[in-house]
C-alpha cells in the first residue's frame, strides 16, 4: 500500500462469525464491552467490517464483531483486504482513527513505531496521516527508535519520493542531468527524491552553467513572525484534521461535518499547489486568482469569528 493511499476492498459478502479472527488488533487493551453493547443495541445497520482476506484476520470492526455475537448472530457483513500483512496492520491503524472508537494516544505512538519498523522510507507526514499524530510526534518517535533504518529519502502521503537533505536531493538531479541530458524533468524528479519544480530549476542552473543551488541568506524573523512560524507548525494538517473527524461532538453534528468536509478540501502539499498553479490555462488566471483571493477573505473572516469566541 503506497503511502496515504486508500487500498481497494471487495464487494460486502456475508461472512460467518466463526470463522473470524480477532487477533494482532492495534489496541493494547482490546475490546471496549460497554462500547460494544452500544453498538449491540442500536436498531440501524452498521457498516460492513473489513477482513484480511490470507488469515480471516478482523481488520477492522472488532466493536462491530462483538457486537453481532451479544445479539447472537451467526454472520455479518464484510469486506475482503488481499494484501499482505504488513498492509493489514497500517490499514487497520489508519481505520480506526478515521471512525467509530479512535485508537488511544499510547496505541497509536506503538502503531507509528511498528509502522516505522516495516516502512522506514515513509515521511514523517505519511505516517502522521496513518496514525492520526502530529508529524512532529512522529518525528520524535522515529529518533527514539535506535534500530529504525534512517534513509536518505522520504516517500510523501503523495506516493512521491523526497529527499531528506534539499542540497543533497539538488545535487543528485544535477548529476542525473549531466550524464543523461535528454532525461524528462519527471524522470529526474524521480532519480533524486526532488519535485517537478525543482528539477526544472536545477535544469536552468544547468544550463547557465550555475550551482545546483544559490545560498540564501535569510533575514531573522521578527518575534511576532516566529510565533506565528511557531502556531502554524504545532501539528501537521491532515493528522489534525482527521483527529476532528474523529471527534464524536465534531462527527455527530451537521455544523461539524462541514467543517470536516471544508477542511480537508484544500490541498496539503506545496508541491500539488505548485502544480495545480502550473497547469492553470493562461485565459484563466485572473479569474481563478480572484476566486482564490474571495476564498481567502472567507477563511480569513471565519479566524476572526474563532478568535472573538476565545476572547
Amino acid at each position: 500500500m503506497a503511502a496515504g493511499s486508500d487500498p481497494p476492498l471487495g464487494e460486502v459478502v456475508e461472512v460467518p462469525l466463526d470463522t473470524l479472527c480477532a487477533e494482532d488488533s492495534p489496541r493494547a487493551a482490546g475490546v471496549d464491552l460497554a462500547h460494544a453493547r452500544m453498538l449491540a443495541e442500536t436498531d440501524a445497520p452498521l457498516p460492513p467490517i473489513l477482513v484480511h482476506r490470507p488469515t480471516m484476520r478482523v481488520i477492522d470492526g472488532l466493536h462491530r464483531l462483538q457486537a453481532a455475537k451479544l445479539k447472537n448472530a451467526v454472520a455479518i457483513d464484510a469486506r475482503f483486504f488481499d494484501g499482505d500483512d504488513q498492509a493489514a496492520f497500517i490499514l487497520a491503524v489508519k481505520s480506526n482513527i478515521t471512525h467509530g472508537l479512535p485508537l488511544s494516544l499510547a496505541d497509536r505512538k506503538t502503531a507509528a513505531r511498528r509502522i516505522l519498523e516495516v516502512r522506514p522510507q515513509w515521511s514523517d507526514r505519511a505516517i502522521a496521516a496513518v496514525t492520526g499524530l502530529s508529524h512532529k510526534t512522529v518525528g520524535k518517535v522515529r529518533r527514539s527508535t535506535g534500530e529504525v533504518p534512517q534513509p536518505n529519502a522520504h516517500i510523501g502521503r503523495d506516493g512521491r519520493v523526497r529527499a531528506l537533505d534539499p542540497a543533497q536531493g539538488r545535487r543528485r538531479a544535477h548529476e542525473l542531468i549531466a550524464s543523461n541530458p535528454t532525461a524528462s524533468i519527471r524522470e529526474i524528479a524521480r532519480g533524486a527524491g526532488v519535485s517537478v519544480a525543482t528539477a526544472h530549476d536545477v535544469r536552468h542552473r544547468h544550463r547557465r552553467r550555475e550551482e545546483p543551488a544559490r545560498t540564501v541568506t535569510r533575514p531573522r524573523p521578527r518575534q511576532a513572525d516566529a510565533v506565528d512560524l511557531a502556531s502554524a507548525q504545532i501539528a501537521d494538517n491532515q493528522a489534525a484534521v482527521e483527529r476532528l473527524r474523529s471527534d464524536p461532538t465534531i462527527r455527530y453534528t451537521e455544523s461539524g461535518r462541514t467543517l470536516v468536509r471544508l477542511l480537508d478540501g484544500h490541498l496539503n502539499d506545496r508541491d500539488q499547489w505548485d502544480q495545480v498553479a502550473r497547469n492553470i490555462p493562461e485565459h484563466r488566471l485572473e479569474l481563478i486568482s480572484e476566486l482564490a483571493k474571495a476564498r481567502a477573505e472567507d477563511w480569513r473572516q471565519f479566524v476572526e469569528l474563532l478568535q472573538k469566541r476565545r476572547r
